[in-house]
């Protein structure tokens, strides 16, 4: 009896393997997929492109009224698949968010609407030392 002598911690030890295996392959068939169709860019170069580009806060309003990039629109990534059809497809789209988690995903989406020009702030707004706005109350 096999199963008898796997004592139930053994189980529990191996279900949680199981689980982080599954959860960091799909972690990085992500960041594979984000670097196929996106560019993930610095501080500097985000800050470069930013006239000639299309800046999306995909942080949620009261976090855009709180301080945003300056010249960026705020479109929520929840309000994201709704309203992202108001973006230009033949000018390139910078993506930020606090970090780059609905960046990514924002990314993915417009991937599969057909633009080709995406880029995300690597650093994210948490880190952001540029120009900042806030949206007077």
């Amino acid at each position: 009896m096999v199963i008898g002598a796997i004592s139930g911690l053994t189980v529990s030890w191996l279900i949680l393997l199981l689980i982080l295996v599954v959860w960091g392959g799909w972690q990085l068939i992500t960041v594979i997929r984000r670097n196929q169709i996106a560019k993930v860019i610095d501080e500097d170069t985000f800050q470069a492109g930013i006239r000639t580009a299309q800046v999306v806060d995909l942080r949620e309003k009261k976090d855009f009224d709180a301080g945003h990039i300056l010249g960026a629109r705020s479109i929520p990534y929840s309000t994201f698949k709704a309203y992202h059809n108001q973006l230009r497809s033949d000018l390139p789209v910078y993506l930020y968010d606090q970090g780059k988690a609905l960046s990514t995903r924002a990314a993915l989406m417009l991937s599969k609407e057909g633009y080709d020009q995406i880029f995300i702030l690597k650093t994210g707004y948490a880190r952001w030392q540029g120009k900042t706005k806030k949206t007077k109350d």
